[in-house]
């Protein structure tokens, strides 16, 4: 358990929390379904880049445009040169080179072509020509209009003539058909949201003309589609009213310089902004010296750059919705770059009554609190420039703590809100942080946590962008990176498995299967790489040819004897996936002996290796393209190790797989498995013709269609009838002839394994089987309809004929024949040749076989592949392995997808860790409860004490049925009442029903044992019926119970109405159940491994009647017998000599045996249908004392906490004593004036904590009688 009993709280006193609890596992607690999330589609559709960029200048250096009036002085600065310090050409071509410059450090590789102070046909023909060789990718405009007037509201802008005489016009309908689409703009002059105006309507315009011309053509359009003016993305320095800031400290182009320079502007706005509180030494013109490169992260500026990046990426974040963040800020790196820029030009434009416009528009943001955090790193980093410039070799730059500050917050979100609604700011900036030495620890390590807490988690970072981060650590091969790796992409798979191919693609695989194969990493990291791995292969080609030449198969055989139960799960997994649909890969395994190394996996103590192993061996089932004598041997070989090792497995998990995994024998030998089921209806005909219930041609009329959902136990009883009877006759050919080559004997035992589990006792699993069963029984119908059929259309001569398919071939040469105990050919899949036998008893062709297509010995050849790779050629001019369709399910089960949820969910924290948690909360209130409870009994003991009587009735009731076994809840008020296939339950303390169900049992099946499991917790119900099954349902007590484990404990056991059917007894400490009856064994059950783990013989001719033990010494076991015997028994001996006493005093059926606890431990308290009660020691081999028999008993108690006995007669009453034989209470009759006698007992039981005690008997009444208050 995971928690530290040292404590000293209150609650970890009680010894309740030292109690394991059973059938409380996941598999048990919650549906066997996959994660319940909609993965996100955080990837985008498609990545884009801006490969060409258009920089239009329109300056006209030293002439200032008419309608606008500057300020002197006024801001002179274009990209950081003063016009005016150089001649009008030079300044231009300067400008232009600078603008180029600051655009090529956010995208290098782009294409830039100038046009300055342009005429109209210049800027059509640079837009044409980047568009033309752009082709479908984005082309960025850039226009400077600071020498031309502002836009109109026409929706032009202005350019030059020739001669840069006039002003002309150029319309941005015109420029939106030049750009094309996808293109961004980026305006800079004053009345830009006048162009944002114009340019939607155009795009409008485009669209509807579009549709104009597609609609009024004659023929269909099948020119190039339309541009999406709409979708093309515009970035303006200002409103449509506003004109730009002339402030002399500032840049002319300020809104182009907050795009392209943004640290510099900021930096240089910081110092304007707080000149009166920084530093003397700090003014605007030291920004220009602060030390080191942009792209440095390790310099100052570089530094600074990347906080202001982290901040600028966090803020656009938290504010944009989902997927307009996606577009802009992921899709293209130019595009993110301005928009992370265009952020700071809203802050410091916005303080000069500018409001830059974009579109699509983005929310304020110039008052996030992130902005503070900026000014807080900048002022940091400014205070040391002094000593760093006044002493650069000898002063270093200390290293800003912004990073370290918001991991630190990270960390504290992540340690008190922990909710979907609420959403860490910080998670931008660990993504920041990841690639850099410095945090990457600490940042993986909060990462990990915050994926930890579920798929929304996971999907949050990845839609802010970790993907591509993480998967280039990959590439790291420094070993304390590798269990927070591994950590990570386990949720991240677990969540979004479409990331395999990435992962595939630069062969960032191997990094598991590094961890995975590295026998020095633990085993929870190797279970988490190998999850990964199977993640990788699974369902995916490329990902299994990779896995397969990085010796996957040999890596996870490696690992299948780890002790670590996840380890060996997912290896398990990862071999079932890795060779699913993927026969090289199954041949790989099969020279290796993977079927033979898995079958030690079959007896796993933990079900769901079990489980796992059956789904590999499913898998390697279905992974066979071509049917060869050597692929068959080994197929049958898995069917008969299947059904002989796990068909009756405790585990209805594992007992699904098995179904699942029998299907596929179902598909590969359909034909052969048509001719099983007709013999065996033929046989159950024969059985059951004298209890026919309904006849064959009813069922198999092909006008019936009730005939198609034939129930199984119809079917099973099914009678003479021609149709039957001739296709069973025809059949008995084929299958005598396979019996006789040993093959029948895999499919007819696959088939009767199939039959029983269609009657397993847990509905999954018989609902599965009766599907495969209807599968098989739809093809026998739809063959006699054929049948009749052809028999219709058949000319009359032809009846009695041969039929063609079906003769002999006109020589000997054509038949193989087989040596005794030789194997037959098997080639059972693509075209079935007609089977022939060297000495046929009869011909086929002698037979109306309506199964001439279910021939399926062919002739092959006899030579044996076994030390080949596996089949690569196909006969036949079949399609190739990796052509081929894979054959489709018939069933299935959601175990794999369970499985991987469990990484999907919290691993490193839990609720019931957690103290402060509503879950850790429950329990503690329920287990101070229980022991207040306990506690009472001290005053239940001193109310005897005081003369206390048993004459106090308080709750009597009729059962629907006869009760046959009544049980108190320790802890609640509640008991369930059993009869011979229902339960009721009961509220005693306030006398009403609270439900009744039935156990659904077979017919002639009866209840025979009742006990609770986990009474301290979330208790469970357990029912065992005579036929050997156990039946554990949780939330009994509700509408909506839900059976949780069904299984059959003793397979020898038949139903019977004399004998004692099944006997439990139920260990809480020990885990551990006993199972007797009507056999000659004490099986033990170990619930935690769901199987059985010892048989102790009886050595008893009779049944076993009763059982026992004590918690107080787990070894001894006393069972009572029909026989009157009373043995004792050790578990830890051998099997001979395991029985310590025999007891033969008493005359009858022993009805109940107690073994004493506590104070009187060795003490043995007996009863038997004689009446008399009887007392041993283990120290003795007689009885130590006796209570003389009354009339003859029927049942019998023994209270485990007071010295109380009752006894039921057959008379009718009961009788409650104490252990040295003096009467308490006679119980005669039901309470009132005109009470009635209380009819013979037919159980029996005292409250464990209480005086209570509840009886209940033949005339159906059930009754709880208390000590009497007054005492």
């Amino acid at each position: 358990t995971m928690f530290d009993f040292s404590c000293n709280e209150e609650g970890y006193d009680l010894p309740d929390w030292l109690v394991p609890l059973a059938f409380s596992s996941k598999r048990h607690a919650e549906s066997i379904e996959g994660i319940n999330t909609n993965t996100q589609k955080w990837r985008m559709k498609e990545r884009m880049k801006t490969v060409s960029v258009a920089l239009v200048l329109c300056l006209n250096v030293g002439v200032d445009p008419p309608d606008i009036v500057k300020t002197q002085p006024c801001s002179r600065l274009e990209c950081w040169i003063d016009p005016l310090s150089l001649v009008p050409q030079k300044a231009l071509d300067s400008i232009a080179a600078s603008l180029q410059k600051q655009y090529e450090k956010w995208q290098p590789r782009a294409r830039y072509k100038h046009s300055l102070d342009p005429t109209v046909d210049e800027v059509k023909r640079l837009c044409t020509s980047l568009r033309r060789s752009a082709k479908d990718e984005r082309v960025l405009f850039h226009y400077n209009g600071h020498g031309v007037p502002k836009p109109t509201a026409n929706g032009e802008i202005w350019v030059f003539n020739k001669t840069y005489t006039q002003y002309i016009p150029l319309s941005i309908y015109d420029l939106q058909q030049w750009m094309g689409a996808p293109s961004i703009y980026v305006y800079d002059c004053s009345c830009a949201g006048l162009i944002v105006e114009s340019f939607k309507q155009f795009a409008t315009q485009h669209e509807r003309e579009f549709e104009l011309i597609v609609n009024n053509s004659k023929t269909p359009y099948d020119g190039p589609p339309m541009p999406s003016y709409s979708s093309c993305i515009q970035l303006a320095a200002c409103g449509a009213t506003q004109i730009l800031p002339m402030n002399p400290d500032l840049p002319a182009d300020l809104f182009t310089a907050c795009l392209t320079t943004p640290v510099k502007v900021a930096l240089k706005w910081f110092v304007l902004q707080n000149s009166k509180k920084l530093l003397p030494e700090i003014t605007m013109d030291i920004i220009e010296q602060i030390p080191g490169q942009v792209s440095d992260r390790r310099t100052m500026l570089g530094e600074l750059n990347w906080i202001f990046t982290a901040i600028t990426d966090t803020i656009a974040w938290n504010v944009l919705p989902k997927e307009t963040f996606q577009r802009l800020f992921r899709q293209d790196l130019l595009v993110a770059s301005l928009f992370r820029n265009f952020l700071l030009a809203e802050r410091i434009m916005r303080f000069y009554n500018c409001t830059p416009v974009s579109n699509p528009p983005l929310p304020s943001t110039y008052h996030h609190h992130m902005w503070e955090a900026w000014d807080l790193a900048v002022d940091t980093c400014l205070a040391q420039l002094p000593a760093i410039l006044k002493d650069p070799l000898h002063v270093n730059y200390s290293y800003s703590p912004f990073f370290s500050e918001q991991l630190t917050a990270f960390h504290v979100w992540l340690s008190m809100t922990q909710n979907v609604d609420s959403v860490p700011e910080q998670l931008p900036i660990v993504l920041q942080v990841l690639l850099s030495q410095v945090h990457r620890l600490r940042a993986l390590e909060l990462l990990g946590r915050f994926l930890d807490l579920g798929p929304w988690a996971v999907n949050l970072a990845l839609s802010v962008g970790i993907f591509p981060y993480v998967l280039k650590l990959l590439q790291s091969s420094a070993r304390e990176l590798r269990p927070l790796l591994v950590f990570i992409w386990a949720k991240v798979l677990a969540v979004d498995s479409t990331c395999q191919s990435d992962l595939v693609r630069d062969g960032s695989f191997k990094y598991f299967l590094a961890i995975l194969g590295d026998a020095y990493m633990p085993a929870d990291h190797r279970t988490m790489a190998a999850f990964c791995v199977s993640c990788i292969v699974s369902n995916y080609r490329p990902g299994q040819v990779a896995a397969m030449q990085s010796s996957v198969v040999s890596t996870c055989l490696e690992q299948l004897s780890d002790p670590c139960p996840k380890l060996r799960l997912w290896v398990v997994i990862c071999l079932g996936r890795m060779w699913e649909n993927y026969e090289p890969a199954r041949w790989c395994g099969v020279r290796d002996s993977a079927h033979e190394k898995l079958e030690t996996l079959l007896t796993d103590p933990d079900p769901e290796v079990r489980a796992a192993a059956v789904y590999a061996f499913g898998t390697f089932l279905n992974s066979t393209t071509e049917r060869t004598d050597h692929a068959n041997a080994i197929d049958h070989n898995i069917g008969m190790m299947l059904i002989n090792k796990v068909s009756n497995d405790g585990s209805s998990l594992v007992r699904k797989e098995v179904v699942v995994a029998l299907q596929w024998f179902l598909i590969n030998f359909e034909n052969q498995f048509v001719a099983v089921g007709c013999q065996y209806l033929e046989e159950e005909k024969a059985k059951e013709s004298s209890t026919n219930l309904l006849p064959i041609d009813a069922a198999f009329d092909v006008n019936h269609v009730d005939g198609l959902n034939l129930t199984l136990d119809r079917l099973r009883r099914v009678s003479s009838s021609t149709s039957i009877s001739s296709m069973s006759s025809n059949i008995h050919n084929t299958y005598t002839a396979a019996s006789s080559l040993g093959y029948a004997s895999v499919f007819g035992n696959i088939w009767k394994t199939l039959i029983n589990l269609s009657n397993d006792p847990f509905p999954e699993v018989a609902k599965l089987a009766e599907e495969l069963i209807n599968f098989i029984k739809q093809k026998v119908k739809g063959n006699i309809i054929k049948q009749k059929v052809s028999e219709m259309h058949r000319p009359d001569g032809a009846k009695n004929g041969k039929m063609p398919c079906m003769s002999e071939p006109s020589s000997p040469s054509g038949r193989p024949s087989f040596l005794a105990g030789e194997s037959p050919p098997t080639r059972t899949n693509g075209s079935h040749q007609t089977p022939e036998h060297s000495k046929p008893r009869q011909r086929w062709s002698d037979v109306n076989n309506p199964y001439q297509q279910y021939q399926f010995f062919s002739q092959f050849n006899r030579i044996r592949k076994t030390f080949d790779k596996g089949p690569e050629i196909r006969e036949g001019g079949e399609e190739s392995e990796d052509t081929q369709e894979p054959k489709h399910p018939l069933i299935e089960t959601h175990f794999i997808a369970w499985s991987s949820k469990y990484f999907s969910q919290p691993l490193l924290k839990t609720d019931e860790s957690d103290m402060d948690s509503s879950t850790y909360l429950e329990k503690e209130w329920m287990y101070l409860r229980n022991d207040t409870i306990r506690k009472s009994i001290l005053e239940e003991r001193k109310k005897l004490e005081n003369g206390g009587r048993f004459d106090e009735q308080i709750f009597i009731n009729k059962n629907t049925n006869l009760p046959t076994s009544v049980k108190f809840h320790p802890y609640e008020s509640h008991m369930v009442v059993t009869d011979k296939d229902c339960y009721s339950i009961w509220d005693w303390e306030k006398g009403y029903l609270l439900r009744s169900e039935s156990c659904n049992n077979r017919p002639n099946v009866r209840i025979t044992a009742l006990d609770f499991l986990n009474e301290h917790d979330n208790t469970l119900m357990m029912i065992g019926s005579d036929d050997g099954t156990v039946k554990i349902w949780k939330n009994y007590t509700d509408c909506d119970s839900q059976l949780i484990s069904a299984f059959q404990i003793i397979q020898e056991l038949l139903p019977s109405t004399r004998g004692s059917g099944l006997i439990l007894q139920w260990e809480q400490q020990s885990q551990k159940l006993l199972a007797s009856g009507d056999v000659r064994h004490i099986r033990i059950w170990d619930a935690e491994k769901e199987t059985k783990i010892q048989d102790i013989p009886t050595g008893a001719d009779s049944c076993l009647t009763c059982l026992t033990s004590t918690p107080e010494h787990p070894s001894l076991i006393a069972a009572g017998c029909g026989d009157g015997t009373v043995r004792v028994f050790d578990r830890r001996m051998p099997q001979n000599e395991c029985c310590l006493h025999v007891y033969q005093e008493h005359s009858g059926w022993v009805v109940n045996v107690k073994l004493q606890n506590k104070q009187n431990f060795g003490q043995i308290i007996s009863g038997s249908v004689a009446g008399d009660v009887k007392f041993w020691d283990l120290r003795h081999s007689n009885s130590i004392r006796s209570i003389p028999p009354a009339h003859g008993m029927t049942a019998m108690s023994v209270h485990q906490s007071l010295d109380l006995i009752a006894c039921g007669a057959a008379s009718g009453g009961a009788t409650v004593f104490n252990q040295s034989g003096d009467t308490i209470s006679m119980i005669k009759y039901h309470d009132g004036f005109m009470g009635n006698k209380i009819g013979p007992i037919s159980c029996l039981v005292f409250h464990p904590y209480k005086a209570s005690l509840a009886a209940g008997s033949t005339d159906f009444l059930i009754s709880v009688y208390s000590v009497n208050r007054k005492h």
